[in-house]
C-alpha cells in the first residue's frame, strides 16, 4: 500500500512538474497545437478534393446555405435586409440574363467595376453559376491602368454599376474600339452602346441555370482575378483559384466564429479581405454581414449597436480613424468581440484596446499573390501571426538579411542569402517550387511572435492600399517639365503607412509648375497614389547596382528644416502643389490638415 501511494505521489509529481515546465518553456503549446489542428482538418478537407476530383466550392456552400437558411438575413446593406434566398433567387436571374441575352459562355472572363453593395454579390454569383471567372476592377483606379487591367486578365465583357457609369467616359470609346462590350446595371442608358441589366433582370427567370456550368474538377481552377500594385508598374492581376477562395473562406471560422455572429464589412469588394474572407467567411458560416458602401468613422459604433455586430473587419488605417473621434459614454456599449484585419500599429492597437474594451484583434498576414499566412490566434498586441514548431513542419519560410542602402538581400562569399538571427529584422521568404518574396521586412522574436517591419522596393501602403511607385513615376514622368522622378513612401507621425512622394529633377529651360502638376495627378492617379510631397533636386541618387536611391530619401523625410531642397506639398483648396513651409509641416504633425 505504502509502494502504491509512492508510486501515486511520483506520477502526480511528475504531470505537476511537466505540467509546470510546460507553462514556463512553452506557454502557449497548447494553444497552438488546438489551432492547428483546428486548420490541418480544414485542410485535409481541401486535400480530399484534389484526390476526389469533387469539389465543394464557395459557391456551391453559398447554394448549400441558401437551401438549409432560406430566409436568415445574409446581407443588410443601408437599411434593407436581404435573405440567403433573395440573393440566391436574384444571381440566378443575372445569370440567366448573362447566358441568353449577353451570350457568356463557361470560361469566359468578365470584368466587374462595382461599389459595395448587394447586387455586387448578386454579379458575383451569377457569373459563378456560369462557370465564368471574374476579374475585379479597383473602382478607384484611372483610364490607363482600368484599360491595363482588362488586358491583364483576358476580359471582352465589363459590368459597371449605375455610379460608376459616368467616370467612364474617358475611356468609353476606347473600350468599344477593343470590342469590350459594356454592360451597366441600369435600366436606361445615356450611351447607346451601353447595354442596360437592369430592365432585363427583371424580366428573367429565377430558376437556377444547369449546375454543370458552374461544375469544377480542379480546386487549382481560377475563379477570381483580384488586382494588386506589382513593383514594376501598373496593376497585376493575382489569379485566384478555387483552393485560395476556400481557404480564405475558412478565416473566421479559424478565429472561433459561428452562425451567430453578425459580421461588419466597411472594406471594399474589390480587394481580397472583403471578398473572400469577408463574404467567404459569412457564406461559410452561414452567418449575416452588415454590407457598407463605404467606412464612415462616426457611423461605425451607431451601426455595430443598431445590428448587433459581434466581428468586424479591419485594416490599420480604420482603427486609427476610430480612435480620432470625439469621445462619447458608449465607447465600450457594443457587442463586439472580435475584429479580423491587418496592419493595425501597437500604439493604436492598445489605445483602441483602451478606449472601446478589450476585443481580441486577430491580425492575419498574407498576400493576396502570395502562398504563405500568418494568423495571430493569440492576440498578442503588435504582432501579425505567430510560428512555432508545428507550423514550421507544415510551411516553409524564412528571414533573410536585407541591404536598405543597397536595396538588395545580403550574400556571402558564395552568392547565398543568409538567415537572420531571432529578434533581427529581414526580408520574408515563404517556400513554393522556389522562394517567393514578399517583400515585407519582418522580425521573429525567441517566442516565435512575429512582427511586421517595412516594405521594401517599390511598393507602399497609403490609406489602406497599395501603391506602386514606378506605376506612379510613369504618370508622373508625362507632365513636360519633368525630367527624371523618383517615387517613394514617408512616414507621418500618427497615419498608418506611408504618404507618397516623388524626388524629381526638372527639365533644363523648364519651370515647377504646381498647378499643371496637380491637375495631372488628380486626372491620371486615383486619391492613395498621388503624391502628397514634391522635393525637387539637382541630381538623382543611384544605388551601386544603378538603381533609384530610395533609402537616404525616405529616411530624410520631409522636414522643410532639415532638408536644403526646395519642397511642395499638394493642397486640394488651391488645387496646387504650394511650397512646403514650417508652419504647415506643424500642421501636419498635429493633425491639423487633412491628408
Amino acid at each position: 500500500m505504502t509502494l502504491s501511494l509512492g508510486w501515486l505521489s511520483a506520477l502526480v509529481a511528475g504531470v505537476f512538474s511537466a505540467h509546470v515546465l510546460q507553462k514556463l518553456c512553452f506557454p502557449y503549446f497548447w494553444r497552438d497545437l488546438v489551432f492547428l489542428l483546428k486548420v490541418m482538418r480544414y485542410g485535409v478537407k481541401l486535400e480530399l478534393f484534389k484526390l476526389t476530383s469533387s469539389v465543394h466550392t464557395v459557391l456551391d456552400r453559398f447554394i448549400q446555405q441558401a437551401q438549409r437558411i432560406p430566409n436568415k438575413p445574409f446581407v443588410i446593406f443601408e437599411g434593407s435586409v436581404h435573405t440567403y434566398r433573395d440573393i440566391e433567387q436574384r444571381s440566378n436571374r443575372l445569370a440567366n440574363v448573362f447566358l441568353e441575352r449577353v451570350n457568356l459562355r463557361k470560361g469566359d472572363c468578365i470584368a466587374l467595376l462595382m461599389s459595395n453593395e448587394p447586387d455586387f454579390l448578386c454579379v458575383w454569383f451569377g457569373l459563378a453559376k456560369l462557370g465564368c471567372s471574374v476579374a475585379f476592377l479597383n473602382t478607384q483606379i484611372k483610364s490607363k491602368s482600368l484599360l491595363h487591367c482588362f488586358k491583364c486578365c483576358g476580359a471582352r465583357t465589363l459590368i459597371v454599376g449605375s455610379d460608376l457609369v459616368k467616370g467612364l467616359d474617358g475611356i468609353l470609346s476606347s473600350l468599344l474600339e477593343d470590342n469590350i462590350q459594356v454592360w451597366a446595371m441600369k435600366s436606361q442608358s445615356e450611351h447607346t452602346q451601353v447595354h442596360t441589366l437592369l430592365d432585363k433582370v427583371d424580366a428573367a427567370s429565377d430558376q437556377p441555370v444547369p449546375a454543370v456550368l458552374r461544375a469544377t474538377t480542379s480546386v487549382k481552377t481560377p475563379n477570381l482575378y483580384i488586382f494588386t500594385s506589382g513593383t514594376t508598374g501598373l496593376p497585376k492581376a493575382a489569379v485566384i483559384t478555387h483552393f485560395q477562395s476556400l481557404k480564405a473562406a475558412a478565416g473566421f471560422w479559424a478565429f472561433g466564429a459561428t452562425e451567430d455572429d453578425v459580421m461588419y464589412i466597411p472594406l471594399p469588394l474589390y480587394h481580397s479581405a472583403a471578398s473572400l474572407i469577408g463574404i467567404g467567411g459569412t457564406i461559410e458560416l452561414g452567418a449575416t454581414c452588415i454590407l457598407k458602401k463605404k467606412f464612415s468613422a462616426s457611423q461605425f459604433w451607431s451601426d455595430c449597436r443598431k445590428h448587433d455586430v459581434t466581428v468586424f473587419q479591419y485594416i490599420g488605417e480604420l482603427c486609427r480613424y476610430l480612435c480620432n473621434q470625439p469621445t462619447t459614454e458608449e465607447d465600450k456599449v457594443h457587442k463586439v468581440r472580435m475584429g479580423v484585419g491587418n496592419g493595425l500599429r501597437q500604439d493604436v492597437w492598445q489605445e483602441f484596446h483602451s478606449r472601446f474594451g478589450n476585443i481580441k484583434m486577430c491580425e492575419v498576414y498574407g498576400s493576396t499573390e502570395g502562398n504563405l499566412c500568418f494568423m495571430n490566434h493569440i492576440g498578442r498586441i503588435g504582432t501579425v501571426g505567430r510560428s512555432n514548431f508545428f507550423y514550421r513542419l507544415l510551411f516553409k519560410y524564412d528571414l533573410i538579411k536585407y541591404d536598405m542602402l543597397k536595396d538588395e538581400p545580403v550574400k556571402d562569399p558564395n552568392g547565398f542569402c543568409q538567415r537572420v538571427e531571432k529578434g533581427e529584422t529581414g526580408l520574408l521568404l515563404s517556400k513554393a517550387d522556389t522562394f517567393f518574396n514578399t517583400g515585407d521586412l519582418m522580425a521573429e522574436d525567441q517566442e516565435g511572435f512575429i512582427c511586421f517591419r517595412d516594405r521594401v522596393g517599390d511598393t507602399f501602403r497609403w490609406k489602406g492600399e497599395n501603391v506602386a511607385t514606378t506605376e506612379v513615376a510613369e504618370t508622373l514622368g508625362q507632365v513636360d517639365f519633368i525630367q527624371e522622378v523618383n517615387v517613394y513612401g514617408v512616414e507621418i507621425q500618427g497615419h498608418e503607412g506611408r504618404a507618397g512622394m516623388a524626388a524629381m529633377i526638372v527639365r533644363p529651360g523648364l519651370t515647377f509648375d504646381g498647378n499643371k502638376l496637380f491637375e495631372h495627378v488628380m486626372r491620371d492617379l486615383p486619391a492613395y497614389a498621388r503624391p502628397l510631397f514634391i522635393r525637387l533636386q539637382e541630381v538623382m541618387e543611384m544605388t551601386s547596382t544603378f538603381k533609384q536611391q530610395k533609402f537616404q530619401l525616405v529616411q530624410s523625410g520631409f522636414n522643410p528644416s532639415t532638408i536644403s531642397d526646395l519642397l511642395y506639398v499638394l493642397d486640394y483648396q488651391q488645387q496646387n502643389y504650394i511650397p512646403l513651409t514650417d508652419r504647415i509641416y506643424q500642421s501636419i504633425l498635429a493633425r491639423e490638415l487633412k491628408l
